[in-house]
C-alpha cells in the first residue's frame, strides 16, 4: 500500500468578490452558503485538517462556518490576490504536514469524492504535484507536496501556482476526471446561476 501523506487543505476565501458585486462566498447554495458547502465537502473527505484563509469579510465568513472544525488564517492584504492567500495558508501549516490541497472558496462543485480520489492518486503516482484535468484542460483544486513550500513562498509573484506547474512539468500528474465543473468557479452572477442549476 502506498503511503498516504498527511495532507491539509487551504481554502482561499479572502477575496472581495468585486465582479459579483457582493460577497459571493455567502450566497445561498445547496441549502447553505457557498463557503460552507465547500468546507463541508473537505471536512467529509480524507483531508487531515482544513484551514480557511480570510480577508476583509473574515467575521461574516467565520459566522457562516460556525461550529465547523476549521482554523482561520488571516490575509492582511486589503487587495489580497490568490498567491498571497496561498502563502498565508502555507505559513500556518504544521511541520508534520506533507501535502497541501489548495481549494477555491468559490468552487462549490468540489466534492468529497473528488478530493479523496486526488489524495489516493497522489499517494500512488510518485509525483509532487497533482491537478485534475477534463478534456485536456487543468482545473482546481491543486494538490502539492510541501517540498515546494519555500519555492511557492518566494517565487512566481507574476503568475501564481500555474507557474509552479510550468517549472516542474516532469513532477506533475494530471488526473483525468469526468466532471467539467473542475474548470469553473463563481466570479459573476452568470457563473452563480450556472453553478446553482448544476446541483
Amino acid at each position: 500500500m502506498p503511503h498516504s501523506p498527511i495532507a491539509h487543505a487551504i481554502v482561499l476565501a479572502a477575496g472581495r468578490s468585486r465582479r459579483m458585486g457582493g460577497q459571493k462566498l455567502l450566497l445561498p447554495f445547496a441549502g447553505q452558503t457557498i463557503i460552507a458547502h465547500v468546507v463541508d465537502q473537505l471536512l467529509q473527505s480524507e483531508i487531515d485538517e482544513t484551514h480557511v484563509v480570510v480577508g476583509a469579510d473574515s467575521v461574516r465568513i467565520a459566522e457562516a462556518l460556525a461550529g465547523r472544525s476549521v482554523s482561520f488564517v488571516s490575509n492582511p492584504g486589503p487587495d489580497a490576490d490568490m498567491l498571497s492567500s496561498v502563502r498565508c495558508g502555507l505559513r500556518a501549516l504544521p511541520p508534520q504536514c506533507e501535502a497541501v490541497l489548495v481549494a477555491l472558496g468559490d468552487q462549490p462543485s468540489i466534492t468529497t469524492d473528488l478530493v479523496n480520489e486526488m489524495l489516493r492518486a497522489f499517494a500512488s503516482c510518485g509525483k509532487g504535484i497533482l491537478v485534475p484535468a477534463h478534456g485536456g484542460r487543468r482545473g482546481h483544486p491543486l494538490l502539492v507536496s510541501l517540498r515546494y513550500r519555500d519555492e511557492i513562498l518566494t517565487c512566481y509573484d507574476a503568475d501564481g501556482l500555474r507557474a509552479l506547474l510550468r517549472a516542474h512539468p516532469g513532477d506533475v500528474h494530471d488526473l483525468p476526471v469526468a466532471a467539467a465543473s473542475i474548470l469553473s468557479d463563481v466570479d459573476t452572477p452568470e457563473d452563480y446561476r450556472r453553478a446553482r442549476t448544476g446541483i
